[in-house]
């Protein structure tokens, strides 16, 4: 059951994170979103191991948990680099035309 709700979360983080107004936000959505990831990846290995679940559903369950992780921290990495300033179009020490 803890499985099914983590992977909600997930989705939920996401969803919540697209409705947000501002890139801040976002991330902050994304970051719970991903910190949902892992806690799914966990849980996932852990059934596994104790015989809740069998290999080739643990395998799918963390190959999925790893492509929307991938998907995620694109899309992080993407709102940080527009966080970023830009660089000057001239360096610094040159006397403007």
């Amino acid at each position: 059951m803890q499985l099914r709700r983590s992977a909600v979360n997930v989705a939920s983080h996401i969803a919540e994170a697209h409705g947000r107004l501002n890139d801040a936000e976002m991330r902050k959505g994304l970051g719970a979103a991903r910190a949902s990831i892992n806690e799914l990846q966990t849980q996932a290995e852990l059934a596994g191991s104790l015989g809740f679940l069998n290999v080739a559903s643990t395998e799918e369950i963390l190959d999925l948990a790893t492509r929307v992780a991938k998907l995620t921290n694109g899309l992080l990495g993407v709102l940080e680099a527009d966080e970023t300033p830009s660089e000057p179009s001239q360096p610094a020490n040159l006397p403007r035309a």
